[in-house]
């Protein structure tokens, strides 16, 4: 027989039970983050109001909206596109200010010292902010994602990938590539003496098929089918960094879900059958692929290599970033050159004096192309792909003068800080590559690679590519602005034109 009093403590406990479950609550979404905000405004670091579960992301999602439903005349000030909310919040509250991802504090720092102390000095105490389970599908497990022994693993293989000396034994495949996109060009142009492209277009194409050269060889038609999908995931990936993760909401078989299922299956079952044909056929041993599955030695000469899952993961990493960067980038340099016909002329007079009137660069004069090196540091610095890097704090630090808490979420300011007036003059939004002919201002006042331990290990294949399609281009072609372009720059993880990127094309007769 149950005692009569069990009865009344039944509901006592589920009092109870409510009871530290709303106290867990207002203390860690209301009580924290306010005192946090005390703690920084004591600083003299101000920002935003706190709102609590959402922060600001609503805010910070309006002025995204808000900025790409303008359109403005041609102009680099790209922070305003790229970064609204920093533009906005910059501007009344200063260059390094506090403002929320749901409860968690982000400080946005644009100062490069603080900046170079996160990224090389404070090695131990800021690690990533690890992907949600709604942005990982991008990525998937690769570089980008992981910390500790992982990621050291990765970065050995990527490294040996990538080194200068095999990045130059592309260099044909490459040009290959892009003379396969000049001849589609000439077929258009059918003798006239000028025709029009969508270069962003173009040079997405181009920039598939040369990764896809690059990392499997012969098989480059089904990795070009790859692109296709990750494409498709960007949008849930840009949903998912500018929204607060609602813990088990990636289990809901919403459209959205369900859609971006569908990509991650297709897209490692399609690099998984890319890696069992590269497994049998092993004819290329220099493609990126066969680099990723061969074993490299520790320090203490043991052997480790990646296992079929963790090159999957890779291989998502690299095609994303091999073709979305480089691409965004170039058609960006060309629209700039487009713009500029002094410029566009010194780097043409450069090119066919290095590679001829072909305008072919090899592996051995890729050096000598200075200005047009030059072009594309600008270009970075103008329109650098990624706005921003993001760390936290493992445990409470001192930087500089701060005293920043444990799990303190920092969006460094990369856009904003290249183009700094402080730092680049009066005329930091101007087109000059001319800038680059002097010592760097500050080691972090231009980082479009990204700074320290972590610094992109593709970007010695993104120069390369880089120099080769301008080279290839503009000894060809003179590049003129269409009228029908509209510059609008939009972010969707990447900074690329909202309306494509109409090129007129005149062909160059020497």
């Amino acid at each position: 027989m149950i005692p009569p009093y069990t009865y009344t403590m039944y509901p006592l406990l589920i009092v109870a039970l409510l009871l530290i479950i709303v106290i867990k609550f207002v203390y860690s979404i209301i009580w924290v983050p306010l005192k946090i905000q005390k703690h920084f405004r004591k600083q003299g670091i101000r920002g935003p109001e706190y709102r609590p579960i959402f922060g600001n992301t609503a805010e910070i999602q309006r002025m995204y909206a808000e900025a790409q439903s303008k359109l403005y005349p041609f102009h680099n000030d790209t922070l305003r596109y790229a970064c609204p909310f920093y533009y906005n919040w910059s501007r009344m509250y200063g260059k390094n200010f506090l403002y929320w991802f749901g409860s968690k504090p982000r400080l946005a720092i644009a100062d490069p010292e603080l900046i170079k102390e996160v990224l090389v000095t404070t090695t131990g105490s800021v690690r990533k902010i690890p992907f949600t389970p709604l942005t990982k599908q991008l990525f998937g497990q690769g570089l980008p994602g992981l910390e500790g022994d992982k990621w050291a693993l990765h970065r050995r293989i990527a490294s040996q990938a990538f080194n200068m000396e095999r990045v130059k034994g592309w260099v044909p495949d490459i040009v290959a590539s892009i003379m396969k996109m000049v001849e589609k060009w000439e077929n258009i142009r059918e003798g006239r003496d000028e025709f029009e492209m969508d270069m962003h277009k173009e040079l997405h194409e181009v920039s598939a098929d040369i990764i896809s050269r690059t990392a499997f060889g012969s098989s480059f038609e089904e990795g070009k089918r790859i692109f296709k999908l990750q494409e498709a995931q960007m949008r849930f990936f840009t949903q998912g960094t500018r929204s607060v993760y609602i813990p088990g909401y990636r289990f809901l078989p919403t459209k959205d879900n369900r859609e971006s299922w569908r990509l991650e299956k297709e897209t490692r079952e399609s690099v998984r059958r890319l890696i069992m044909t590269n497994n049998k056929a092993r004819e290329n041993s220099r493609n990126l692929l066969t680099l990723l599955v061969s074993p490299v030695k520790t320090q203490d000469g043991v052997e480790e290599k990646l296992d079929v899952e963790e090159v999957i993961d890779e291989c998502k990493s690299f095609y994303f970033a091999g073709k979305e960067t480089t691409a965004n980038v170039m058609t960006w340099a060309l629209l700039l050159l487009a713009h500029n016909q002094k410029w566009q002329s010194k780097a043409r007079d450069e090119v066919v004096r290095v590679c001829g009137n072909k305008g072919i660069p090899s592996a051995d004069n890729l050096s000598d192309l200075k200005i047009v090196t030059q072009i594309i540091n600008e270009t970075l610095r103008l329109y650098a792909p990624t706005t921003m890097l993001m760390r936290e704090t493992s445990k409470r630090i001192k930087l500089k003068n701060l005293d920043i808490p444990a799990n303190t979420q920092f969006f460094l300011a990369l856009t904003a800080v290249q183009h700094d007036t402080e730092k680049w003059g009066e005329d930091a939004n101007e087109f000059n590559p001319s800038r680059f002919t002097e010592a760097r201002r500050h080691l972090a006042s231009f980082f479009p690679f990204g700074l320290g331990g972590r610094v992109c290990p593709g970007q010695n294949l993104a120069m390369i590519e880089g120099k080769i399609l301008l080279a290839m281009i503009i000894s060809r072609y003179s590049l003129e602005v269409s009228p029908t372009y509209v510059h609008a720059p939009m972010l969707v993880v990447t900074l690329q034109p909202q309306y494509g990127a109409q090129i007129i094309l005149r062909r160059i007769l020497y």
